[in-house]
């Protein structure tokens, strides 16, 4: 699944191409993706301005006046600004053609992304319950800390908590615990208030840099210009069941933790 910096990266990506263009045409070629697609989208958004596209965690939204247009690449979407004829391939599920004679078009072969409606004045239930931004000044060791007081869950599964902090998938909590130098399975109320400061700070150091990057690239993720993620390379633990450690040279291990695959080394992380 694309994570916050895939997502962050695809908005830098087509924000030029929408913000203060209008939308003169919704096309649907299918009345639903994860969950059905609200009539908002074809009787509202048509007509409208888009004044800025904003990321919160994993969705994009697109506002107007008439409200916001709410977007989520799912496991395997992406979002590509193209010329409006260009013929649909298979799975482009929709198109929102601008007055530039652009259009911004979604595809997703496993239909798990979503095209959502959020009233103007409202927050969508989807994001009501998310916590601050990981690159938000909201965000830090402090938070962390006091919200984990009392918690035996695994520090990873605890981070990855959307509710705590938004936006630190599976990937990059793997990434961070391991620049922080914090086993995943330790207890996330056994963690110091000094090692959580470390871990928040390493969050968003690793976050920037991969949007910097362009992302991740795994099984499915391109970024808008149609360029894969460059961070990939760069990874300490992900995926490396089995290599040995870039720092120490220790065998990477990796286990299921909260049905997530999850990599450490155990000599570098405690």
């Amino acid at each position: 699944m694309p994570e916050l910096p895939e997502v962050e990266t695809t908005k830098r990506g087509i924000a030029p191409y929408l913000e203060g263009h209008a939308i003169e045409r919704v096309i649907l070629r299918r009345k639903d993706l994860r969950w059905p697609i609200p009539r908002a989208i074809r009787s509202a958004l048509p007509g409208q301005r888009i004044d800025a596209v904003e990321r919160r965690a994993k969705y994009l939204l697109l506002h107007t006046h008439a409200g916001s247009a709410l977007l989520h690449l799912g496991m395997s979407g992406s979002l590509r600004v193209l010329d409006a004829g260009t013929p649909p391939r298979a799975h482009d599920h929709y198109d929102l053609v601008l007055d530039s004679g652009r259009a911004l078009r979604f595809n997703d072969p496993r239909r798990f992304g979503c095209l959502l409606w959020q009233a103007p004045g409202e927050i969508h239930s989807l994001l009501r319950t998310l916590g601050p931004e990981p690159l938000s000044a909201d965000f830090d060791g402090d938070r962390l800390w006091a919200l984990s007081c009392g918690r035996n869950a695994p520090v990873k599964t605890f981070v990855m908590d959307q509710s705590i902090v938004v936006g630190v998938g599976n990937i990059y909590a793997s990434e961070a615990l391991f620049a922080a130098g914090i086993h995943p399975k330790r207890a996330a109320g056994s963690v110091s208030r000094a090692r959580y400061a470390k871990l928040a700070e390493e969050i968003r150091r690793i976050l920037l840099h991969a949007i910097t990057r362009g992302g991740t690239t795994l099984r499915d993720f391109l970024a808008p210009d149609g360029a894969p993620g460059y961070f990939e390379q760069e990874l300490f633990v992900y995926g490396r069941g089995g290599e040995p450690c870039k720092i120490c040279g220790t065998p990477i291990r990796n286990a299921l933790i909260g049905q997530r695959m999850t990599y450490w080394c155990p000599r570098c992380q405690k």
